[in-house]
């Protein structure tokens, strides 16, 4: 007889979707990735084993079950994950990239609003929406530059995540506080979670800004200032 559980149900339908994605970007670009074969491997290896039921319902989503690995532990887990990626990928790296993403899109916002206002002098740097002006620095090379440097920093962030990875450092900490700002450990954890709500309204802020200024042509305070309907 076999033993069939909702989770299990749900670890397999991922892990088979998982799998067919990846063999659908092999097949067109030829790249095989050692992390997909991996995870691919890994995923499989979680759905075969005994699922945990953790018979508790999610903060975020009552009528779902809570994630086992999103226990409550780690700042801002509010036990929101409806797809399931919380039991293929460690927690850990999801965390990582999380955060990662939320730091980079509240640059973003700020980059948004700023250029808006100031623009650097000279003959190079034009006034214009920042979608235009991604594209005008793709041609002429100044994202190319970007690139680079970005590049570059990410050497330092690998070498972080291995250590994340290995259980000796906590995701996304690289012991930046210049105005001691967590010196306190209750403060701390405040502003821990400030930064991760912050970031992810940023995320969903970036995405709007980036379509709006496609969509209408206007810049983001141009916007609030003389709307213009869809």
């Amino acid at each position: 007889a076999i033993s069939c559980t909702r989770e299990s149900v749900q670890q397999v339908t991922f892990c088979a979707s998982f799998r067919t994605m990846a063999a659908f970007v092999s097949g067109i670009t030829g790249f095989r990735s050692t992390f997909v074969v991996k995870s691919a491997a890994k995923c499989a290896a979680k759905a075969a084993s005994p699922a945990r039921w953790t018979m508790k319902t999610s903060t975020s989503m009552p009528f779902m079950e809570a994630p086992p690995a999103l226990d409550g532990s780690m700042a801002g887990d509010v036990g929101f994950d409806p797809l399931g990626f919380s039991r293929a990928f460690d927690i850990k790296w999801m965390r990582e990239a999380e955060l990662k993403h939320c730091r980079i899109c509240m640059l973003a916002v700020v980059g948004f609003l700023v250029q808006e206002l100031f623009t650097i002098p000279g003959g190079y740097f034009k006034p214009q929406l920042a979608v235009d002006a991604h594209d005008y620095f793709v041609k002429t090379g100044g994202m190319g530059q970007i690139l680079l440097w970005c590049s570059f920093f990410e050497i330092f962030g690998t070498v972080a995540l291995w250590e994340t990875m290995q259980g000796t450092r906590e995701p996304g900490y690289f012991g930046f506080d210049p105005l001691n700002l967590g010196k306190n450990p209750e403060t701390y954890k405040k502003y821990e979670l400030n930064e991760l709500k912050n970031g992810r309204l940023a995320m969903i802020a970036v995405g709007g800004f980036i379509h709006i200024q496609w969509i209408t042509k206007q810049g983001i305070l141009e916007q609030l200032g003389s709307f213009k309907p869809l």
